[in-house]
């Protein structure tokens, strides 16, 4: 009998050629994802829209809940634009597309912002496009009081993750954010995406009247919305991740060192697709989700590596500024104390 061994991995880097075998996709097992995400969500739907004729807080209720599929639905879609959830990428990329709608997102603008945000994830010298705007310790001291004001503000929880989320899918997705001066594909993305919300929400106020619009589809997005927003954000901002000048940057390291182990009970990790598990995703992004707990169950060196819980995750809320010299993230509270010292 011959023994396969893992190769030696001395660096971060070495973790690519492991992860390779689990790039690719099962085609029956995608379609199985997708389907019990979407059926549901849409069952909950119209489930949603009938209630309103009877109770409007039964209606809202049940679109609440329904905010968990549509998060579902966004992580799928983000395999897609990994092109992680089928081996063929036309199918990937029109799937992801008509997910676009459901989720507010429109799809290619989308994957290009991601993509610079995986290509350049904890380098300090290319910080804005797909990221949370993170300042280091001096440049929020070189800050005029009303810049420092403004920051404060963007990293206010109730901004970060309640009207922040709410702002970006429900308005900033509507026009190309960062690819206005680029070619026409984002136009097109982000229209088309937005003639077909226009069209589906033409189809509810029609059958359900604005209440079912209120009620129904705007709860489901905000809170898909928020609780996308505070994923993310986790999943870069905790104490101990990595930042580096782009001199000392290496992708490998800032993929498995700058990104976390979300740790979610079985539940939350459901519906949020294993994305918790994202120092294995930066590592390598083409693995489909459905496969991110066989990496951790083969390679169990990678369980404990930036992992948090999720009683653990609430106190990153308050993590603000990256202290260069100590190399964490600090809050405004430490920031002023590192100051004064």
């Amino acid at each position: 009998m011959t023994i396969t061994k893992t190769p030696a991995i001395d660096t971060a880097r070495d973790w690519v050629r492991v992860l390779a075998k689990y790039r690719e996709p099962n085609a029956l097992r995608s379609s199985f994802e997708l389907a019990i995400s979407l059926v549901p969500f849409v069952v909950l739907w119209v489930l949603a829209c009938w209630t309103a004729q009877y109770s409007y807080l039964g209606a809202f209720l049940i679109s609440v809940v329904n905010g968990g599929f549509l998060l579902r639905l966004f992580c799928i879609q983000h395999d897609c634009g990994h092109g992680s959830f089928f081996g063929n990428r036309y199918l990937s990329d029109w799937v992801g597309r008509s997910l676009g709608v459901l989720t507010l997102t429109p799809y290619d603008v989308w994957r290009r912002a991601h993509a610079i945000h995986h290509s350049h994830a904890g380098d300090l010298d290319h910080r804005g496009m797909g990221d949370i705007k993170t300042l280091t310790v001096e440049e929020y001291q070189q800050r005029s009081r009303f810049g420092r004001l403004r920051y404060r503000t963007y990293r206010h929880p109730l901004v970060m993750f309640g009207l922040g989320p709410g702002y970006m899918f429900l308005l900033q997705n509507r026009v190309p954010y960062g690819f206005m001066k680029h070619n026409k594909t984002y136009w097109i993305s982000a229209m088309g995406t937005n003639a077909a919300i226009l069209a589906i929400m033409s189809v509810i106020v029609y059958f359900g009247g604005w209440a079912a619009l209120f009620l129904v589809m705007l709860p489901s997005s905000l809170v898909a919305a928020s609780v996308g927003v505070w994923l993310f954000y986790v999943q870069h901002q905790f104490e101990q991740t990595q930042w580096d000048e782009h001199a000392d940057w290496q992708l490998h390291e800032a993929a498995l060192h700058g990104s976390s182990h979300y740790d979610l009970p079985v539940v939350l990790r459901w519906f949020s697709a294993n994305i918790g598990i994202h120092h294995v995703h930066h590592l390598y992004s083409r693995i489909p989700f459905y496969r991110l707990n066989e990496v951790l169950r083969d390679h169990e060196e990678l369980v404990e590596c930036s992992r948090m819980t999720l009683l653990e995750s609430f106190k990153c809320a308050n993590l603000d500024l990256w202290d260069s010299a100590n190399r964490r993230l600090v809050s405004f509270k430490a920031a002023r104390q590192l100051a004064h010292a």
